[in-house]
C-alpha cells in the first residue's frame, strides 16, 4: 500500500484515467443538466425526423394550400412559395439533413481519431508528416474550402458528406493525439509491451477505451459542425437540388422572395430547427467534455474575507 500511493504515476494512473462505458454516459445525464437538456433536443428532432412518414399532416410533393398561406389551424407553420405545408416539409428536410450531418460526423471521426491514434501512439516521422498535414488542412476555411471542393466534385449528397468529413477532422486529430501520447506512457502500457503486446492489440485494448468519452464527446459537437456546414452549403446551390434538407428549404425561401412577400414562416421555423439542433448538440458534448476536464472540477477561486496583515518588525497596532 505505502509503495503504490508514494509511486506519482500510479496515483496518476489511478485519479486521471478517463472513465469510459454506458456507466460514465449515464453519470453525465444525472449530473449535468445541459447534457440531459442537450439529449432530449437531439432526440426531438431525430423521433420526429424517423417518423415524419408517418406524422407529417401532408404530402411534400402536392400543393395543399395558397403560396405562402399564413399560419392557421390546418397549416400550424403556413405555407411556402409553391403552396406546401411547411411543417410537414421541415419533418422530411429534417431526415435528410441528420443523415447528411450524422454520416459526415462519422467519416470525420474515423479519419481523426485513426490519425489522432496513429499519430500520438507511434510518434517520429509517423507524427511529424501526419501533423504537418493536419496543420495545413486547419488553416484553411471550412466554408470557402468546402464551396471549391462540392463545386468540383458536384452536387450531391454523398459529395456533401465527404467533403465535411475530410474538413472537420483535424481538430479530433490533434486533441486524440494529446491524450494517446500522454496514455502510452502509463505504467499499464509499459508493461503490456514489456510481455511482448502487439501494437494492435494495445491500441485496441489499453488505448481506445481510453480515449472513447473524448472521442464521443468531440462527436457531438462535431454533428453541430456539420449540420450548419450542410445548411450552408445547400443555401449556396452546392447541394442536390432535388433533394428537400433544411438548407434548401432556406435557399427556396430566399430564391422566391419570401421576405420581400413578408413570409416570415418560409424562413424562421427552419432556421430554430438548425439552431435548436446546434444547440443541442453543443449542451451535450459540452457537458461531456466538462466530465472529462478534471480541472474543472475543483474549484480555483474562493471566496475570503481579506485583512491587512500586520508590517514585518512592528507590532500588531502598526496600519
Amino acid at each position: 500500500m505505502t509503495s503504490a500511493v508514494s509511486d506519482p504515476q500510479l496515483v496518476v494512473e489511478a485519479i486521471g484515467a478517463p472513465p469510459h462505458g454506458r456507466g460514465f454516459f449515464r453519470t453525465v445525464l444525472r449530473e449535468r443538466k445541459a447534457a440531459a437538456i442537450g439529449l432530449a433536443i437531439i432526440l426531438f428532432f431525430v423521433v420526429m425526423a424517423l417518423a415524419a412518414p408517418l406524422i407529417a399532416p401532408y404530402s411534400t410533393t402536392a400543393q395543399t394550400c395558397a403560396v405562402y398561406a399564413p399560419p392557421s389551424i390546418h397549416h400550424w407553420l403556413g405555407c411556402d412559395d409553391g403552396g406546401i405545408d411547411m411543417l410537414s416539409e421541415l419533418m422530411q428536410g429534417g431526415r435528410i439533413s441528420l443523415v447528411v450531418g450524422f454520416a459526415a460526423t462519422l467519416v470525420a471521426m474515423v479519419i481523426g481519431g485513426g490519425v489522432g491514434i496513429v499519430s500520438g501512439y507511434f510518434g517520429g516521422w509517423v507524427d511529424v508528416t501526419l501533423m504537418r498535414i493536419t496543420d495545413y488542412l486547419l488553416v484553411i476555411p471550412d466554408l470557402v474550402f468546402a464551396m471549391v471542393i462540392a463545386d468540383i466534385w458536384g452536387a450531391t449528397l454523398l459529395h456533401v458528406i465527404f467533403v465535411i468529413g475530410i474538413l472537420e477532422w483535424t481538430t479530433t486529430a490533434r486533441v486524440i493525439r494529446a491524450q494517446v501520447m500522454s496514455l502510452k506512457e502509463r505504467v499499464y502500457v509499459k508493461r503490456a509491451k514489456a510481455i511482448g503486446s502487439g501494437n494492435l492489440r494495445i491500441i485496441g485494448k489499453h488505448i481506445l477505451p481510453q480515449v472513447g468519452p473524448l472521442l464521443m464527446a468531440n462527436t457531438v459537437l462535431t454533428v453541430a459542425i456539420a449540420i450548419y456546414l450542410e445548411s450552408a452549403l445547400a443555401f449556396l446551390g452546392l447541394e442536390d437540388p432535388t433533394a428537400t434538407t433544411w438548407g434548401t428549404i432556406l435557399e427556396h425561401a430566399f430564391d422566391r422572395t419570401a421576405i420581400s412577400a413578408g413570409a416570415w414562416w418560409a424562413i424562421v421555423p427552419d432556421g430554430f430547427a438548425i439552431a435548436g439542433v446546434i444547440v443541442g448538440c453543443f449542451l451535450l458534448g459540452q457537458a461531456i467534455e466538462d466530465a472529462l476536464n478534471p480541472r474543472l472540477k475543483v474549484a480555483h477561486v474562493s471566496i475570503r474575507s481579506w485583512a491587512l496583515r500586520p508590517l514585518i518588525g512592528r507590532g500588531a497596532d502598526a496600519i
